[in-house]
């Protein structure tokens, strides 16, 4: 009876649950009610288990519901990636291809990729939106990209595909004129250290992080939304923050901005992230995408 199972009946048990009721699924899925219902109750009868208890106002999973619904949701992603791989193999080249770039990540090695990748593909326009934190993964789901650069492990979903680039190493550091940097040589700051002293702090413009906050320790903040802006103010000794290694190296080397020995964000006030190119793993990519990602590996890791 299990071979007679359809990625239809999965496709329902996935939005009953996900949407709360049968009704609700059966808009999301613009059927009618009774489809849904029987749907359902076709999916428990090859089964043998009952995967909603109906009793009360609102359908709610049973245990063996609950235990089965990550196994049905994986089949529907593999399903969806089957597919997607094998429209990408058919269809042609983009007219336009979007991506979505961190802004931890250096933009003149995604310059470079695009570069190479229009070499092959010099017909196609590209289109490049740089956003932090959940900016780049909210671009993927809802589909205003079809490449993505992200840093860091913060932000997942499981119809996303991340293949891994280099770190991205992030550095506290403050004006050279800021009372900060007047601190003892050596010694470690204290989170104590940071509450008189603004800390420049990046928005997300997703809704992705509601609610959450990264490497943030002085209870005075200053919200930016974009990195060019936080390390503006930084410089003009506005407060103190975290910058990308590669974007303050020549600041630090000239003596514009002086490095902050805060142990809350690693030793030395120093962490490292990685970075990842992603795709939809249920969306075609076409050839000047999947070449735009193979370059940013290649470069990244110096092999091309």
């Amino acid at each position: 009876m299990l071979d007679a199972l359809t990625l239809d009946q999965m496709r329902t048990f996935v939005t009953i649950a996900e949407s709360g009721s049968f009704r609700a699924a059966a808009r999301k899925l613009a059927r009618v009610q009774s489809g849904v219902s029987v749907a359902i109750a076709n999916l428990e009868a090859q089964l043998g288990v009952e995967l909603f208890d109906r009793s009360g106002h609102r359908p709610v999973l049973t245990p063996q519901g609950r235990a089965l619904l990550g196994n049905a949701r994986d089949i529907i992603v593999r399903v969806d990636a089957l597919r997607a791989k094998a429209r990408g193999y058919a269809d042609g080249v983009e007219t336009e291809l979007a991506v979505a770039v961190d802004t931890l990540y250096p933009l003149q090695q995604v310059g470079r990729a695009i570069s190479r990748m229009r070499q092959d593909f010099p017909s196609v326009s590209v289109r490049v939106r740089v956003e932090p934190l959940g900016g780049p993964l909210d671009a993927l789901r809802q589909k205003r990209c079809a490449l993505s650069v992200m840093v860091g492990e913060d932000f997942r979903d499981p119809r996303i595909r991340f293949d891994a680039l280099s770190s991205i190493t992030q550095v506290a550091v403050v004006a050279a004129t800021h009372p900060l940097a007047d601190g003892e040589p050596g010694r470690p700051l204290e989170v104590l250290d940071l509450a008189d002293h603004l800390q420049i702090v990046l928005s997300d413009p997703s809704a992705i992080s509601e609610g959450r906050d990264f490497g943030v320790l002085s209870p005075q903040t200053c919200r930016v939304n974009t990195q060019d802006a936080k390390h503006s103010l930084i410089l003009g000794g506005a407060g103190w923050g975290r910058l990308p290694f590669w974007l303050v190296e020549r600041d630090i080397e000239q003596g514009r901005l002086a490095r902050l020995n805060i142990g809350a964000l690693g030793r030395g006030g120093e962490t490292a992230s990685e970075a990842y190119v992603a795709h939809r793993l249920d969306e075609a990519m076409g050839p000047a995408a999947r070449r735009l990602a193979d370059l940013l590996i290649e470069l990244d890791t110096g092999s091309a």
